[in-house]
């Protein structure tokens, strides 16, 4: 593809675009199908430039918009190889197109030299309902031959494909004839093997995950085989691989593998796995008289069964530790959100699996149809009651029996003054965290004094607050005045974006590279001034030598000119001296290229005056003086060594992306005509950049030291204050209006939810991800809840309700940022009443004072009358597999 197309080289009207890639971009998934990767920056410049969306309309055609080639560059995590980044978000990071669309936008624009497509395929998920999504992320194995496992070669699959692809491609790439027999194995860790039996099921029904090592066997001539293959553990028709560990395993104390990502599904399992009235339902085989295996809602009781037959494992009281293969692949057969090896959520995995293992195991075979009933001025109690009573009418299961509680919202219509009381079944509270108020920034100013270093600040700004007040609050920090400031995103060595000053920062993306650029505000009273920006450029060139467009490098400057001074002559003096801290002016046979226009180089010096001004400019910005000067090779030319140079530069006129429009080669002299943050492009010759910069110099920032100072002080919450904000009344959003029966329309009424009656284990989810279109945060506070007497019945509004007091049993945390980080849990041993830290595989003893961080976001807590009394036995269950655990070999 070229690397450069004119806009105005065949390409249709933009209303011609808007019409013919509307309809494709509304074209629905369709399995098999191929969709293409477009990074979301460019798309947003197209859909600009096109009037796409009803708000550009005003801005349509125009030249600074033109997106240029499509660049997906800041979708690469290695430009060379072109392997995407991890963690990339659609419609945040990239948007899909289908191929039809691709073909027209490639044939319209281009793409940047080099780049090759990122295309995908559309898979099907799911047994029951079928979900259709793009794989974004192909799934990298691990291919050796049994003969010699050292030699290890990757090699990326789709999800969807069958394992007889793998085995044709292990055939190809380790030269096995078509005539032999061979047989596939996956190895996991402490190189134990289990063989992939069924090559005609896809990679994802195999349970095959990222970073999965397969070794393929190639059969003996004699018939036998070269592996013994041992049959795998077999419980309750369920296939797990396990690590025994007699000497050091306990029940309930047992690692879960980490299966690439899973780390999200390890963390929710074990706070099940210790929530002591569930674990012992599943060991006593209650659920096996249960199981509803006809419900329409429900898994055909295979999630209940697979969950069961892990639980059973992971309590036996042999295993440091499972690999959780089959529970994971029955997971993501019936929710497709579950079933790649991306990360995910370990309370949205909760959800999923409390609401599956009710449907799976509803003591209800026929759900009866029930009315809704307002409350119309009864009792509380009497409505609550009703409530109750029908919700297990229809749902009675030991999720409900141990999980579920009652809400009481009530909603009150501003106009008419309508009450309506209603009563609804939850099954795990979610809670607010109080908001922050302001939020941290890292920004790069860059100086308007060119002997100044750009310098990186860490300022705090409001969280809804405007470009404008990070600007003030830079400005308490680099001292430059707010009106001196523009603030950018520099991406690609370009501008991407410049803000207004009344810009929301919500606009701003934690990605953004952020730039602030202070712009000379010129002494001469009453001059008129222009900003403009510079962008520096280089052509290409092609093996033969001949010129092949350009490509953009270095950082882009933003100066500000008056108008009266706009000459080419003067506009090069401004760049030059702009750029002159990062540039290392050749010498020798380099300096007749290089030097500027018109310069005069004096031989008998013995040096160039180029050279010499760079000298200077280095003394004055407090580096290092160079004492030798060398001779420049051209002092043999002309009488006295006088010699015309060439310049270092010329300037285009271009658009916002860096295409070249109008050529200014006008007389010296002459003003040229330019609007206020028109684009100029620095145009040199092949490699000048390289040889010219200064690369180490060029790429200095400094840190400020208050970046330090000003990170903020950790800030903590009670449990209780959000338990307090989540029973806070509000008023309901514009968009998010209530229906009033009275006044026949909605109203934007108000909502107060309160507790009712709460279960047995009260699950506690934390909500520290906030999300808004732009911005997507996580809120670090430190939540401080209680390890015991956790009492509740100051919120409980029942008047009749007995004391509610929970003690702590188990803690999901996450750690890092949103979309990405790592998931651990904290749980309480019922056998031995220790509290132990899983980290996947891992189990180590902890204390009670560990548990709270700000890490933590999921609490499961137990109702203290639920519990046995201390000093009670344990149950038929508990007790069995401590005999089985006493009865081991220990030496």
């Amino acid at each position: 593809m070229a690397a450069e197309l004119d806009s105005g080289g065949g390409m249709p009207d933009v209303g011609v675009q808007r019409a013919e890639l509307g309809p494709l971009l509304g074209m629905a998934l369709r399995s098999g199908d191929s969709w293409y990767l477009i990074d979301s920056r460019w798309f947003k410049q197209w859909k600009k430039y096109v009037g796409f969306d009803s708000w550009d309309m005003y801005n349509v055609g125009e030249p600074n918009l033109f997106p240029g080639p499509i660049d997906n560059s800041g979708l690469f995590a290695d430009p060379e190889t072109q392997t995407l980044k991890e963690h990339l978000i659609d419609e945040l990071d990239y948007v899909l197109v289908p191929t039809e669309a691709w073909n027209k936008l490639v044939n319209w624009y281009g793409c940047v030299e080099g780049q090759q497509p990122i295309v995908r395929k559309v898979v099907e998920y799911g047994l029951f309902v079928k979900h259709c999504k793009v794989e974004v992320y192909l799934l990298e194995l691990k291919l050796c031959e049994n003969s010699d496992p050292d030699t290890v070669l990757t090699c990326h699959f789709s999800k969807a494909d069958p394992i007889t692809v793998i085995e044709k491609k292990m055939r190809q790439l380790f030269n096995i004839p078509s005539e032999k027999e061979t047989r596939l194995w996956s190895r996991y860790m402490s190189n134990a093997d289990e063989q992939v039996s069924n090559l005609d099921s896809t990679v994802q029904d195999a349970g095959i995950y990222h970073g999965q090592v397969l070794l393929i066997e190639v059969k003996n001539d004699d018939g036998t085989w070269p592996k013994q293959s041992p049959p795998p553990a077999k419980v309750f028709g369920f296939s797990y691989s396990c690590r025994e560990s007699p000497s050091q395993s306990q029940p309930g104390i047992c690692g879960l593998s980490n299966l690439g990502n899973t780390c999200f599904m390890n963390s929710a399992l074990q706070c099940l796995s210790n929530t002591p009235p569930l674990t012992e339902y599943f060991l006593e085989d209650k659920y096996e008289a249960e199981i509803n295996h006809d419900n329409p809602l429900g898994m055909r009781g295979e999630i209940a069964e697979a969950y069961a037959e892990l639980i059973k494992q992971m309590w036996s009281g042999r295993y440091s530790h499972v690999v959780p293969r089959m529970f994971k692949t029955q997971v993501g057969r019936f929710a497709p959100q579950f079933s790649g090896y991306q990360q995910q959520d370990s309370q949205e995995l909760l959800a999923f699996l409390l609401d599956g293992l009710h449907e799976d195991l509803d003591r209800v075979r026929r759900k009866p149809y029930l009315e809704l009933r307002d409350a119309n001025g009864r009792p509380d109690s009497v409505v609550a009651k009703e409530a109750w009573e029908n919700h297990r009418l229809r749902n009675d299961s030991i999720i409900v029996d141990i999980f579920h509680g009652l809400f009481k919202s009530t909603l009150v219509c501003p106009k008419c003054s309508k009450v309506s009381v209603t009563f609804d079944p939850f099954c795990y509270l979610t809670l607010p965290l109080p908001l922050k108020k302001d939020h941290s920034m890292d920004v790069s100013v860059v100086f308007a004094d060119p002997h100044r270093r750009p310098t990186q600040y860490r300022v705090i700004v409001p969280a809804m607050g405007a470009v404008s007040d990070l600007c003030e609050a830079l400005s308490k920090l680099s001292k430059i005045p707010v009106e001196n400031m523009v603030v950018t995103d520099v991406y690609n060595h370009r501008f991407h974006k410049i803000f207004q000053m009344d810009e929301g920062l919500s606009h701003i993306m934690p990605k953004d590279n952020i730039f602030v650029y202070e712009v000379d505000k010129p002494s001469e009273d009453g001059a008129e001034c222009i900003t403009l920006s510079i962008y520096f450029r280089e052509k290409r060139v092609r093996q033969a030598g001949t010129s092949s467009g350009t490509v953009l490098c270095g950082q882009p400057l933003l100066i500000t000119v008056p108008k009266h001074k706009l000459t080419l002559d003067h506009l090069y003096s401004v760049v030059l001296e702009k750029i002159g801290h990062c540039i290392k002016f050749p010498r020798m046979k380099e300096c007749s290229s290089m030097c500027l226009d018109g310069g005069i180089c004096n031989g008998s010096s013995g040096g160039c005056e180029v050279e010499e001004m760079e000298h200077q400019d280095r003394d004055e910005g407090g580096r290092e003086k160079t004492s030798e000067t060398e001779g420049c090779a051209l002092d043999s030319l002309g009488k006295e060594g006088q010699h015309p140079k060439k310049p270092l530069f010329t300037f285009s006129l271009v658009n916002s992306y860096g295409t070249s429009e109008i050529n200014l080669a006008v007389t010296d002299g002459k003003l040229l005509k330019l609007n206020s943050h028109a684009t100029l492009a620095v145009d040199l010759e092949p490699d000048t950049w390289k040889l010219m910069s200064d690369e180490q110099e060029s790429q200095v920032f400094e840190k400020d030291a208050s970046k330090l100072q000003s990170q903020k002080k950790k800030t903590t919450v009670a449990l209780k204050d959000c338990i307090e904000l989540f029973t806070t009344m509000e008023t309901l959003g514009e968009h998010d209006p209530w229906y009033c029966p009275n006044c026949k329309k909605h109203q934007q009424a108000t909502k107060k939810f309160d507790l009712w009656s709460l279960p047995k284990i009260l699950v506690v989810h934390l909500k520290r991800f906030s999300y808004n279109r732009y911005w997507r945060d996580k809120l670090d506070s430190v939540v401080e809840f209680p390890i015991r007497d956790l009492s509740m019945s100051e919120f409980v509004c029942d008047p009749a309700a007995e004391p509610y007091v929970y003690d702590l049993i188990a803690v999901s945390n996450h750690y890092g940022a949103m979309g990405v980080g790592h998931y651990t849990a904290y749980a309480k041993n019922k056998v031995n009443g220790k509290w132990y830290y899983f980290d996947d595989s891992s189990v180590s003893v902890a204390s009670e004072d560990q548990i709270v961080t700000k890490a933590a976001y999921v609490l499961f807590y137990q109702r203290r009358d639920s519990r046995r009394p201390v000093g009670a036995s344990p149950s038929a269950a508990s007790q069995l597999v401590l005999e089985e655990c006493d009865g081991m070999d220990t030496n």
